[in-house]
């Protein structure tokens, strides 16, 4: 299936077709019941326009970042980050091989350091797809690593406030 560019019809760009997943309102879109979501400072929706998809909360897959005026997102995810000087990206979720590695490469290309915790991050293929993200990842700079390696990550982060 090939979609359109938002506002640049004549633009296309193969797409994968998905199932039905993470609809509004199912219990597919919520929240696992260890994150307290309600602590939460942020959250961003992203992949709201059907036209598109959109495996980063960056941007769109072809790369446009005005998501929230085409209506792709709830929010700027980089101004965001930027607004509260936030260096460090850790990014986990569905799937590991597309979603999460199109976040935390594009969270890396936008400057930030990008990590993606490995056993917090599910793949559609945990084999070779998981294999060839990780190398794709690690050529932008992300490094992918365990949960015991977040203290080891959040104690650089101290030492260079």
């Amino acid at each position: 299936m090939k979609n359109p560019a938002p506002g640049k019809e004549a633009e296309t760009k193969p797409q994968q077709l998905w199932p039905a997943h993470c609809v509004q309102g199912t219990k597919g879109a919520g929240f696992i019941s260890e994150i307290e979501s309600d602590k939460l400072d942020a959250i961003v929706r992203k992949g709201m326009d059907e036209r598109v998809e959109m495996y980063s909360a960056f941007a769109d897959a072809f790369g446009n970042q005005n998501c929230v005026e085409t209506g792709g997102a709830n929010r700027d995810l980089e101004a965001m980050l930027n607004e509260h000087e936030v260096s460090d990206v850790f990014v986990v979720g569905l799937a590991g091989d597309y979603c999460v590695r199109c976040t935390a490469i594009d969270a890396a290309d936008r400057g930030f350091k990008s990590y993606v915790i490995d056993e917090a991050t599910k793949c559609v293929d945990p084999g070779e797809g998981w294999e060839n993200a990780k190398v794709e990842m690690a050529t932008h700079g992300v490094r992918v690593i365990s949960a015991d390696g977040i203290e080891e990550a959040i104690n650089k982060l101290c030492i260079n406030v």
